[in-house]
C-alpha cells in the first residue's frame, strides 16, 4: 500500500534534482556536471555552421521551407526539432543529416568525454557511438 492521497500522481523526475537547500553533499563527492541537452547541441551545430557560412536566419529558413522564427528556436535550443525539420535545416547549409548528428555528437562527446571517462568502470562499455530512438 503507499502513503499517497488517492488522487495525487506519483512524479519520477527526469533529471536528479538539484540538492535542497540546507541539506550538505558529502565533502569528498564533487558536484556532477548537467550533460547538455541533445537540443542544444544541435541547435549550436546548426548555428556554427550557420555563421560560418555567414548566412543569415531568414536565407537558410528559406532554403529549408522552414519559419525563421522556428529556425531560431531551434538554434537556441528552446524547440525539440523533428528529425525532418533537422535534416531540412542542414540540407539547406548543404550538410547531410548525418553530418548533422555526427557533429552534434563530437560535440556532446568533446562536452562530456574527461567526465565519462573517469567515471567508467570495467564493467561498463568503451563505445562512444550514438545511438538514436524514435
Amino acid at each position: 500500500m503507499s502513503n499517497q492521497a488517492p488522487n495525487q500522481a506519483r512524479v519520477i523526475p527526469l533529471r536528479p534534482s538539484a540538492e535542497r537547500p540546507g541539506t550538505a553533499r558529502p565533502a569528498d563527492r564533487p558536484p556532477t556536471p548537467r550533460e547538455p541537452l541533445w537540443r542544444d547541441l544541435v541547435g549550436d551545430v546548426l548555428r556554427r555552421e550557420r555563421q560560418a557560412q555567414e548566412r543569415t536566419l531568414k536565407d537558410v529558413a528559406d532554403a529549408a521551407r522552414i519559419s525563421m522564427p522556428y529556425l531560431s528556436e531551434v538554434e537556441r535550443g528552446r524547440k525539440e526539432a523533428s528529425s525532418e525539420v533537422l535534416a531540412a535545416a542542414a540540407h539547406a547549409l548543404g550538410l547531410g543529416l548525418g553530418d548533422l548528428l555526427a557533429r552534434a555528437q563530437g560535440e556532446l562527446v568533446r562536452l562530456t568525454g574527461r567526465h565519462a571517462h573517469a567515471s567508467r568502470t570495467a564493467t561498463t562499455s568503451s563505445y562512444d557511438g550514438l545511438c538514436l530512438a524514435a
